[in-house]
């Protein structure tokens, strides 16, 4: 199964998603294009990436939406 159908299968889900460079994410997903995957973390997570517009770039806390591309993920775990 290809990362796109991965992540259409596990829509609006709790998921720990795994980068190829280490990196790992905690989110649901809520969306998937054929490029991205869009992931609203909880405000206690720590993350970086894209944090939907107006939101910025870089590391940080808070509540948004990660967007990651289908290209750099390894794995998508349920939690």
């Amino acid at each position: 199964m290809d990362m796109y159908q991965a992540c259409r299968q596990h829509m609006n889900r709790r998921v720990r998603i795994q980068t190829r460079c280490g990196e790992c994410y905690e989110g649901v997903i809520v969306n998937v294009d054929r490029d991205n995957v869009y992931l609203r973390t909880s405000g206690d997570a720590r993350i970086s990436g894209w944090f939907g517009p107006g939101f910025g770039f870089g590391p940080g806390y808070g509540f948004g939406l990660l967007t990651l591309s289908l290209f750099t993920l390894l794995a998508i775990f349920l939690i």
